[in-house]
C-alpha cells in the first residue's frame, strides 16, 4: 500500500508558520534544517514541490517554540565538516571555535601530543585526531554526562582520543607533558548572560558558560599556572577567549612567563583565540 504524499513546499510553510517563538528568518532556517534532517531537501527541492510523506513534527515545534536549540532537537551539530551528537550536556560547537582547530594545524607537528582541557561533546579533541592522524590526544571534562556524549562521538567518527574526568581548577595532574594544551573555557560572566540568546542561557550547560563576575579569568590563570607542569619546554598554549577580554588574558599569560603570545581575530574581526608558548 502506498503511503499518502504531499508537497514539499505546504510542508515546510506549515512548520516554518508554527514556530512562532522565533522570528521570521529564524523559523525560516529551522524549517530548512528539519527539511534536509527529515527528507533530505534542500531549499531548491522544496520550492520545486517534490513530494514527501507528511510526519507529525509537533513535538518538535513545542521543544523548539520553547526555545530549545534545533541542535538538541535533533540531537546534531556540524563542525569541522562532519556531525558530532549534542544533548543539553554539553555545550553546542560553534563556528567560531573552529578557528581554534586551524590555528593548531597550521602551526604544530602532526604528530604532537595534545590536551583538550573541558573538551564538552570532543569536537576539538576529535577533531585534532581526526586531523592529525599521529597525534596523542588527550581529553578532561568535569562533567561525566558531557565524557559520555564525547566518548560516542570518538567511537562513532573513528576517533582514538583518551578521555578522562578531572576538575582542571583543583585537581592534580601526574601525566606527562604535552606539545598543546588547548581549551574553549567558559568565559562569559554571569552579568552578560541578559545579551545572550534566551536558547543559549536556558537550555546549554551553565557550567560551560559562565564565570563569576568577580573572577572572569578563572581559567585561563589556571592554564598559564599549569603550564610549566602540563607543557613541554617550547609547547604551546590555544585558548579561546571573550572577545572583550584579550588583553587581559595575554597580561595574565605574561605574568606567568610565556612567550610568543598573539591573539587571532575571527571573521568579524573581534579577538577570539589566544596563543603563547612555554619557554
Amino acid at each position: 500500500m502506498n503511503e499518502k504524499k504531499t508537497n514539499s513546499k505546504i510542508v515546510f510553510d506549515s512548520i516554518r508558520s508554527s514556530l512562532n517563538a522565533l522570528d521570521r528568518d529564524e523559523a525560516q532556517v529551522v524549517a530548512l534544517l528539519l527539511m534536509d534532517y527529515f527528507y533530505g531537501l534542500s531549499l531548491t527541492a522544496i520550492l520545486a514541490g517534490e513530494n514527501v510523506t507528511p510526519k507529525d513534527f509537533s513535538p518538535l515545534i513545542s521543544r523548539l517554540n520553547r526555545h530549545e536549540p534545533i541542535q538538541y532537537v535533533l540531537g546534531r551539530t556540524h563542525f569541522f565538516n562532519r556531525i558530532f551528537s549534542v544533548n543539553s550536556s554539553v555545550l553546542i560547537p560553534r563556528p567560531e571555535t573552529e578557528l581554534l582547530i586551524e590555528e593548531i594545524l597550521n602551526e604544530n607537528d602532526p604528530s604532537s601530543a595534545i590536551l583538550d582541557v573541558g573538551t564538552g561533546s570532543g569536537c576539538i579533541a576529535i577533531t585534532l585526531k581526526l586531523e592529525m592522524v599521529q597525534a596523542k590526544v588527550y581529553a578532561l571534562d568535569v562533567s561525566a554526562e558531557a565524557l559520555q556524549t564525547a566518548q560516542h562521538n570518538a567511537q562513532k567518527l573513528g576517533a582514538t582520543v583518551q578521555f578522562f574526568r578531572a576538575d582542571f581548577l583543583t585537581d592534580r595532574f601526574d601525566m606527562e607533558p604535552v606539545d598543546i594544551l588547548v581549551s574553549n573555557p567558559p568565559y562569559i560572566a554571569q552579568s552578560e548572560k541578559i545579551l545572550m540568546k534566551e536558547n543559549v542561557w536556558q537550555h546549554e550547560p551553565h557550567r560551560a558558560l559562565f564565570v563569576p563576575d568577580e573572577n572572569p579569568l578563572l581559567f585561563y590563570k589556571a592554564i598559564a599556572e599549569k603550564s610549566n607542569q602540563l607543557l613541554k619546554p617550547g609547547g604551546k598554549i590555544f585558548v579561546e577567549i571573550n572577545e572583550r577580554l584579550g588583553e587581559e588574558v595575554k597580561k595574565i599569560f605574561e605574568h606567568h612567563g610565556l612567550v610568543n603570545i598573539k591573539m587571532v581575530k575571527d571573521l568579524d574581526g573581534k579577538n577570539r583565540v589566544v596563543v603563547a608558548q612555554r619557554y
